[in-house]
């Protein structure tokens, strides 16, 4: 039956990266294409090639020939589809895109005729006609696309399909233009119908009840059955998809990365430069010589980099980072790229190969063919001079922001749909406000019965029903954190450019996920708090010492600091901060570098759920023996006792045991980061245990092996990225123990970043014997500064960046005035700094005022009495008795600080709540660490912290804080669902529960829990939770 109908090519499509309009999603659209038998499918989103890569790739694994082309609405003009016949073609369309969006907002674009007077060379047109057809558009496009446009016809069921066709028929005879069969496709199937109108609701923010007519008809924007479109269209209309779609032969396989040129100095050639820079990088490495070990291993990777014609990628990085170090800006190359040893050589990163285990195949493989992936880490305050010189050098036209898509996740989908229904604004917030960052579909129905709705009422299986559909669906593209395009050429060539909401930014229209289906280079420019905090605090201590302080200072394998994070005292310091990393530190108890470099790498999904942990802290506490199976085994492992920590392991042991090369090997770490999602790891199951029984290795160690190798798809570290990681470990634990104030200084500088909030990391300080100051407006700049205390030691000086609403401009000028005089009144100081009186009060908020107003109520009446205004007499001065008021009362004060400083440096707010919480029965945290193992416990304290790590196990860990310290609370999944609101609502938690000792890591789990939250009354608090 089907071979007796004609063959038909859908020529207009949407997919759901037409943001708002399509209904489907690019792999569907193909597969459905495919399924009805398809000759090709042209995907046409709107002003836009973003869904192209997805499409691309389910199109080669299905075998279906996919167009690429876009659907354009010119402002003055018709509608028009644009389809690429090759690569100039496909360039053509691409700039024309990158047009239409530079000019407008983000997420709109603007084109007009005038952009297509000449035609686009490589293209052709379809004319989507309006309702009544326009006879001098399709003239205009006749005499700048001849033979090459073509009329779109599309039967949608409407009032008179026979009438629709006869006119355009008429329209084609009358300007000289064919015509061809076309869908306006929206969804691959006609069930998406219901999605695709609530998508329209949204669009518009309209109700899907007063949507009217801006609601298609019927659900015909569908791919139709074959047999449905031979009854619609005339033969001759489907056969002219064929022909068309047989002209356009463009793939995105045709597509061919060119690195940057100017980074090779004249007469050089790539390779030579790079060997030139790499043994110049050596000599300063090792002036006492280069090992033969790092020598062969440069050897091997400038050689394999050569093959494969790396050369530019690792000069354009190497020029990133040779710009941010001239600059002062600290940077740091972490990642696989920290396997290299040329990466060490150019000073990308840090990780020395003579002390690491390198496996360069990890960071370059020859079998995989495709672009190594550099991430460099700068200041966090500082990369945005990195971005832009990387636009500055190469413009805005080759160089751009890899995109993000943004998808929809459960509390976006529900406001959207239940706005969509109709639903009032509070039902809405407060069907929202049931979700929590982890759930996910299956949770719906029963948030939705906790937050007081039928769940099978029909409106409520009508929200159910869209929301699912709804989730994963794209929203918009924003940018990605930092990974950078760069071309030789126009970029605009290569992929669409558009505007980012950030000024001075630009972002492609492709992800990272398309950047690698395609092989295409991405610099990865990546900002990290910490850098900013340790270039900070070093900072600090060379103005101490009167000398540049720099990180290479640090002294190495300091005996005291292993000591205080084998105590878990590590709030603050990179990495090792979390309640998982500092549950581990006393069982692990680091005792140099590399156990640092294991304690990073441990503490993650991969290790915990291959079964890694538990035998390798039994292994090193001597309760269990250490043996390998052969000596190829043993020189992989044995720096981890026997135990896979790291991805290179795993890859390493598939060579050494299993036969695989180190392509191949890379090949499976690859499969084993897809496999959550994909599968596909079943042959390389058999290939890897049969490789291990014929090498003579157990079935029982093989099985075991390959266990573990799963468990690395939740989430493993390569163990170059854990030593980069490790290396900042160490600094920021000697900065902590050996400066606090100035470690302090620089994170309440770099903020926000970390585990904890300010007040956490100030009472941190403060138990360490860190003195700190109050603001003061006599005293502090813009950032927290050292002071010297009564003996000389540094003191903290909180800065006016901590006073919430004061700008940046406003303090500048209380420091600028100040330094020819201090303030001796309010309005001096207003005059004087031209502050207005929106700033004074939020400096007498904070109690900024105090050294010349007096307590926080006096310095409100003093604001209130400021004359802000400028006229003849605004500078004569005006005697006013002060009033009598008394000072606010200790909790005030607390609430006070809270709410304009986010801390405060008075009793905490549990001290003035001690004597209610003993009557409670409830003890304080110094208590809980002294109870002995299996103890009941009731206890409270503010909730400064919940994360919930995405295991199976569905654990929360929810930190309290009292004046004495921190209890550290474990909720299992079925109390955390029984007691839902108390651990996601509560300020002040109450848990009753069991001490849980091992050694010095102390926690309660919990039995039951309690909001006491009523006892803080005005007090604000905010938790920061976490994954």
């Amino acid at each position: 039956m089907d071979s007796a109908l004609p063959a038909y090519a859908e020529l207009h499509c949407l997919s759901n990266f037409s943001f708002l309009r399509g209904a489907s999603h690019p792999e569907e659209l193909v597969a459905r294409a495919q399924q009805l038998g398809y000759n090709a499918l042209a995907l046409t989103d709107e002003c836009s090639f973003a869904g192209v890569v997805r499409a691309h790739t389910a199109a080669k694994e299905c075998g279906l020939p996919l167009i690429l082309g876009s659907e354009i609405q010119l402002a003055d003009g018709p509608q028009l589809v644009l389809l690429a016949t090759g690569r100039e073609g496909y360039g053509n369309l691409s700039a024309l895109i990158t047009l239409g969006r530079r000019r407008g907002a983000k997420g709109n674009y603007i084109l007009e005729t005038k952009d297509l007077d000449q035609g686009l060379p490589g293209c052709l047109a379809l004319l989507v006609p309006g309702a009544v057809p326009d006879v001098a558009q399709a003239r205009w496009l006749a005499e700048r696309y001849a033979g090459c446009a073509w009329i779109a016809v599309e039967l949608l069921s409407g009032p008179n399909d026979r009438a629709r066709l006869a006119a355009l028929r008429e329209l084609g005879q009358a300007c000289g233009l064919p015509l061809v069969a076309t869908g306006d496709v929206h969804m691959h199937v006609r069930s998406r119908r219901k999605l695709q109108d609530t998508l329209t609701a949204i669009r518009l923010c309209k109700p899907l009840a007063q949507c009217g007519r801006a609601l298609y008809p019927n659900a015909e924007r569908h791919l139709r059955l074959r047999l449905r479109l031979a009854n619609l269209y005339p033969r001759e209309l489907l056969e002219e998809t064929v022909r068309i779609a047989a002209r356009c032969s463009f793939s995105l396989a045709c597509l061919r990365y060119e690195y940057p040129e100017e980074i090779v100095p004249p007469g050089a050639t790539p390779s030579g430069h790079l060997r030139a820079l790499t043994e110049a990088g050596l000599a300063r490495r090792f002036p006492a010589g280069v090992p033969e070990k790092v020598h062969t291993l440069v050897e091997h990777e400038l050689q394999l980099i050569a093959e494969l014609a790396y050369e530019p990628y690792f000069l354009t990085v190497h020029d990133i980072v040779s710009f941010a170090r001239e600059k002062g800006i600290l940077c740091q190359g972490r990642g696989s790229a920290a396997n290299s040893a040329v990466c060490y050589a150019l000073a990308i990163t840090e990780v020395d190969p003579a002390r690491m285990s390198m496996l360069f195949e990890r960071f370059v493989s020859r079998e995989r063919n495709e672009p190594p992936d550099i991430d460099v880490d700068f200041e966090h305050q500082r990369r945005e001079e990195v971005i832009q010189y990387i636009y500055a050098k190469y413009g805005r036209e080759r160089a751009a922001l890899a995109a993000t898509v943004i998808r929809y996740r459960p509390k976006s989908a529900i406001r959207d749909c239940g706005k969509a229904l109709g639903l009032e604004l509070a039902q809405v917030e407060r069907l929202a406000k049931t979700l929590s960052w982890w759930d996910r579909r299956p949770n719906l129905p029963e948030r939705l019965r906790e937050a007081g709705f039928d769940a099978a009422s029909p409106s409520i299986v009508r929200l159910l029903t869209l929301v699912n559909a709804l989730i994963g669906f794209p929203r918009h593209l924003s940018q990605h954190v930092g990974g950078f395009v760069i071309a030789r050429g126009l970029l605009s060539r290569l992929v669409p450019i558009e505007n980012a909401a950030m000024p001075e930014r630009s972002v492609i229209q492709w992800d990272k996920d398309d950047l690698d289906a395609l092989g295409l280079l991405k610099v990865d420019v990546l900002a990290l708090g910490m850098l900013s905090a340790i270039k900070r605090a070093l900072a600090l201590i060379g103005q101490q010492k009167g000398a540049a302080f720099a990180m290479s200072a640090v002294p190495a394998e300091d005996p005291v600091v292993y000591a205080m994070i084998r105590q878990a005292d590590t709030v603050g310091v990179f990495q090792i901060e979390s309640r998982a990393q500092m549950s581990m530190l006393p069982r692990l108890k680091p005792g140099n570098f590399y156990d640092l470099v294991i304690e990073v790498a441990i503490v993650r999904p991969g290790p915990i759920q291959g079964g890694m942990v538990h035998p390798y802290l039994r292994r090193r506490q001597g309760l269990e023996p250490v043996s390998y199976p052969s000596d190829a085994v043993k020189s992989v492992l044995e720096r981890t006792l026997g135990i896979p920590i790291f991805q290179e392991q795993v890859m390493q042991l598939a060579v050494v045991a299993a036969g695989f090369t180190p392509g191949e090997a890379d090949g499976l770490r690859r499969s084993m980061a897809a496999w959550k999602r994909k599968g596909g790891l079943e042959h390389l199951e058999q290939r890897l245990i049969q490789g291990m029984l014929a090498r003579g290795y157990a079935r029982e160690f093989a099985e075991r092996i390959y266990q573990q190798i799963l468990g690395f798809g939740e989430y493993g570290f390569p163990e170059s990225h854990s030593a980069s990681f490790a290396l900042l470990v160490y600094v920021s634990a000697w900065l902590k123990r050996h400066h606090p104030a100035a470690f302090l200084t620089a994170l309440l500088n770099s903020q926000p970043m970390g585990f904890y909030a300010p007040a956490q990391l100030v009472q941190d300080a403060r138990r360490h014997g860190v003195e700190v100051r109050p603001v003061d407006v006599l005293a502090c700049g813009w950032e927290c500064t050292l002071e010297p205390d009564a003996n000389g030691a540094p003191a903290v000086r909180l800065g006016l960046l901590m006073v919430k609403g004061l700008s940046e401009t406003a303090a500048q000028r209380i420091v600028e005035a100040r330094a020819q005089s201090g303030f001796t009144s309010v309005e001096e100081l207003m005059r004087r700094a031209q502050l207005d009186r929106r700033e004074l009060k939020c400096l007498a908020a904070s109690g900024a005022l105090e050294p010349i107003a007096g307590h926080r109520r006096l310095a409100y009446w003093q604001v209130a009495g400021v004359d802000t205004a400028r006229h003849l007499l605004c500078e004569a001065t005006i005697h006013e008795t002060a009033p009598q008021l008394h000072a606010p009362s200790e909790g005030d004060g607390l609430v006070a600080d809270y709410a304009s400083l986010g801390l405060t440096l008075g009793r905490h707010p549990l001290a003035l709540l001690r004597s209610r919480l003993a009557r409670m029965r409830l003890a304080a945290a110094d208590e809980v660490r002294r109870l002995p193992h299996g103890s009941s416990v009731r206890a409270a304290g503010i909730v400064i912290g919940r994360q919930r790590p995405d295991t199976t196990s569905g654990v929360v860990f929810v930190t309290l804080e009292d004046e004495t310290g921190c209890v550290n609370v474990i909720v299992w999944r079925d109390l955390g669902e029984r007691q839902r609101r108390e651990l996601l609502s509560a300020q002040l938690m109450a848990v009753y529960g069991t001490v849980e000792r091992e050694g010095a890591v102390v926690h309660v789990i919990a039995r039951r829990l309690a909001d006491h939250s009523e006892l803080l009354g005005r007090l604000g608090t905010r938790s920061r939770d976490f994954h």
